[in-house]
């Protein structure tokens, strides 16, 4: 079996990825109660007792919130950052020392028939970083939460099978909304979130002949939908006269339900 994954929960309220190879299975972020991510498990036939570990990205509510939860439930090792481990220890609760791993940024660890590329992105939080996940000559990227999309962050997810990557707004509804000053100017800036535009140019610089899905992940609850963000990212896709709609497709996210477990 090649890796197969599940976006099991992306959006402004929670964020969570789930990834199984033949020998190992690890959930990408918790951000949500242990309820609910049990359900979401339970959409795709899986269960968190059978993970092998989880890898955080950030210390960030939306995808940490259940991470100290489902490690003491079924005492699963977590994966982060030494800068990470520090900013999030206080809201995950108590975790054993033999739980507790340092992955850090720019690295590759080995799980298993899985190897894992870590590298950092720019947003507001200790030392935010994404990752790459290799198996059998196939790549899968992971890439949200960035204030912008680094040539450096281009030239590590360049030409992924599979992409997961932020969408988060659209830019007039954001102009629009009701959200005070500062905080549109920190969605806005170099270390908020990447717009449906931005996403889209990002995105045109790094599919490649290999590429055959993107998701299209963290939306805004307030300041987007999901069909204004497809068509924002066709319509640029089409102008880079990318291969969308016969090459590769774009596919949805959603932050209650999980995406079908799908093989690369």
């Amino acid at each position: 079996m090649a890796l197969s994954f599940s976006v099991l929960a992306s959006g402004s309220t929670g964020n969570a990825v789930y990834l199984e190879t033949e020998e190992k299975r690890l959930l990408i972020d918790a951000g949500l109660s242990g309820k609910k991510l049990e359900g979401l498990f339970q959409q795709v036939s899986r269960s968190p007792k059978d993970l092998d570990g989880i890898l955080v990205t950030h210390e960030h509510s939306d995808h940490i919130k259940g991470v100290g939860i489902l490690a003491r439930k079924y005492n699963l090792p977590i994966y982060a950052n030494e800068k990470t481990w520090q900013a999030m220890e206080n809201s995950i609760g108590a975790i054993h020392s033999e739980q507790k791993f340092i992955f850090e940024r720019g690295c590759y660890q080995t799980f298993g028939d899985l190897e894992v590329e870590s590298f950092g992105v720019s947003h507001d939080a200790a030392d935010p970083m994404f990752f790459v996940f290799h198996n059998e000559g196939k790549k899968l990227a992971l890439a949200t939460d960035m204030g912008y999309v680094s040539e450096h962050t281009k030239g590590i997810i360049q030409n992924a099978d599979m992409f997961i990557f932020e969408s988060n707004h659209d830019m007039n509804m954001l102009r629009m909304c009701r959200y005070p000053w500062n905080i549109k100017r920190r969605i806005l800036g170099d270390t908020g979130h990447v717009s449906n535009e931005d996403a889209a140019s990002a995105l045109a610089e790094v599919v490649g002949e290999k590429t055959k899905r993107i998701y299209l992940a963290h939306l805004s609850q307030d300041n987007n939908m999901k069909d204004l963000a497809r068509m924002t990212v066709k319509q640029i896709l089409e102008e880079n006269d990318c291969g969308i709609g016969y090459d590769f497709y774009l596919y949805d996210t959603d932050p209650n339900k999980a995406t079908s477990l799908v093989t690369l």
